[in-house]
């Protein structure tokens, strides 16, 4: 567990570093920043990843590769948060992996714990030009509001817990 613990921090400060990374970061706000996101894509059990189903609550989105090391320390935070609040937040994991690569998905999920859906991005979303526009420089994660707006991204690092709750409050 400590050496889970090790790895995870250095992911977070790997994640920071001066690697070409981009850092998009869109500023919370009451007022949306696009039109609602509409999108539908494959989950590895029965729950449904759609903008359908999320409308309502706030949603948290988080596209990852399973051989990403931030994305992976952006899914540890994203499942802590989720034991707190997924009565009133929805929480998914996107793997933009190939199709091919399932089985892979599914053992990542496991081996982290992941208790809310996590799908399979469809081929447009894979290549960046899906509804949620560029996801492929990995971890991107986005804030929706409960009409399934987007008002909150980060893109190419980790979002912290505390910096995902407050693009949360007020909302």
């Amino acid at each position: 567990m400590a050496c889970a613990r090790t790895l995870l921090l250095l992911c977070v400060a790997c994640a920071g570093s001066s690697l070409g990374v981009d850092r998009p970061v869109v500023g919370a706000s009451t007022t949306p920043l696009e039109p609602a996101v509409d999108f539908a894509f494959d989950s590895l059990d029965d729950r449904p990843v759609s903008s359908e189903a999320m409308r309502g609550k706030l949603t948290v989105v988080a596209f990852v590769t399973t051989g990403s090391l931030p994305a992976q320390a952006q899914v540890g935070f994203l499942v802590a948060m989720a034991r707190n609040d997924a009565k009133r937040v929805n929480y998914v994991v996107v793997a933009l992996d190939a199709r091919e690569n399932c089985e892979l998905v599914e053992l990542y999920a496991k081996s982290l714990s992941i208790p809310f859906p996590v799908a399979l991005a469809d081929n447009p979303t894979r290549s960046g030009s899906g509804a949620f526009g560029d996801v492929t420089r990995v971890p991107v994660t986005v804030l929706l509001d409960r009409s399934g707006r987007t008002i909150w991204r980060v893109g190419g690092r980790v979002a912290k817990s505390d910096e995902i709750r407050a693009a949360m409050r007020g909302l």
